[in-house]
């Protein structure tokens, strides 16, 4: 549903140890899938070697690897320092103005505020998910992802083109909801509706829409 509401770019798994992250154990079979929808750039998250082998020996098209501001999330998180600076300078030689996207979470509700201050720097990949799912066992307590749809609302609002199709992506809220009957979902977006008369970046105009939560 993602897909067909237009993005082009998804994460779709974590290569991570599957007695660490059980629900994580079918990473690769998630990646075959992923790979048959055509256009369709497939990420994987890896914590270290051993898990981005496992990604490119599924077929993954780019590979997130997470570095954390907090020096004692970073070393639970993925048994690493933080030495940010020496790790983006390699990065940046080996891979150029690729090695840049920024992932935030929506804790104390300033995950809109830091994407947008992103992006005034430059930034133009960002992670969010489809109903601000996700979160991180090692940061309890900490508020989600950046929810999908209230990110492309932002951009599309400012008259910054996100190829993404509002209605199709509020839409696939539905599926999601199914299959995680039990979990939150969240955004203000498809609980408010879209403005009466809204015309996103492509000059398309998009009926006022309210998903029920």
């Amino acid at each position: 549903a993602l897909h067909a509401a237009g993005l082009r770019e998804i994460e779709v798994a974590s290569f991570v140890p599957a007695r660490l992250l059980l629900q994580m154990a079918d990473a690769a079979e998630v990646v075959r899938h992923a790979l048959r929808l055509g256009g369709l750039t497939v990420m994987a998250l890896v914590p270290n070697l051993h898990g981005a082998q496992a990604a490119l020996d599924a077929g993954v098209h780019k590979l997130t690897i997470p570095v954390s501001a907090s020096a004692a999330h970073s070393l639970a998180n993925v048994r690493k320092t933080r030495e940010v600076r020496r790790l983006f300078q390699r990065l940046r030689s080996a891979l150029g103005t690729r090695a840049g996207a920024a992932h935030l979470h929506n804790t104390r509700g300033l995950g809109l505020a830091n994407c947008l201050a992103a992006f005034d720097v430059g930034v133009r990949s960002f992670d969010a998910s489809l109903g601000g799912l996700g979160g991180c066992p090692h940061a309890p307590g900490a508020s989600g992802n950046v929810v999908t749809e209230d990110l492309v609302f932002v951009f599309e609002a400012m008259g910054v083109p996100t190829g993404v199709d509002l209605g199709r992506l509020m839409a696939a809220r539905e599926p999601l909801r199914a299959g995680l009957p039990g979990e939150t979902i969240y955004g203000m977006t498809p609980e408010a509706g879209l403005p009466l008369g809204f015309i996103d970046a492509h000059g398309r105009a998009a009926p006022a829409i309210k998903i029920p939560s």
